[in-house]
């Protein structure tokens, strides 16, 4: 759900929210690209493989950052990525963050 006219403030509120990644995911940098983008936005979390064959992490910061990062997970991806599902879920509003930078998890 994307909420529009969001003032400075709103969008400022930290957030922590899961995320799992179905598709061609796995194998095509999805991960070192999902780390990059999130260093970028200035978000911390995490992103790590599955054995089912995703990818599923945590992003946490403000909420406008987290929204785009949601928006790149679900649409763009690695150059040679192929993602047919994004799943999001826990979303929560959070006081401080849990981390202090966006690790890739083996």
């Amino acid at each position: 759900m994307f909420l529009t006219g969001l003032s400075m403030a709103e969008g400022d509120t930290l957030i922590s929210v899961d995320y799992e990644i179905f598709g061609k995911v796995q194998g095509v940098f999805f991960r070192k690209y999902t780390q990059a983008e999130s260093k970028k936005l200035g978000l911390v979390g995490w992103v790590q493989n599955t054995d089912q064959g995703t990818v599923q992490g945590q992003l946490q910061g403000p909420m406008s950052k987290v929204r785009h990062m949601q928006e790149w997970l679900k649409t763009r991806g690695s150059p040679k990525s192929h993602i047919d599902t994004a799943n999001f879920n826990n979303e929560k509003v959070i006081l401080k963050l849990d981390y202090s930078d966006f690790q890739i998890v083996k």
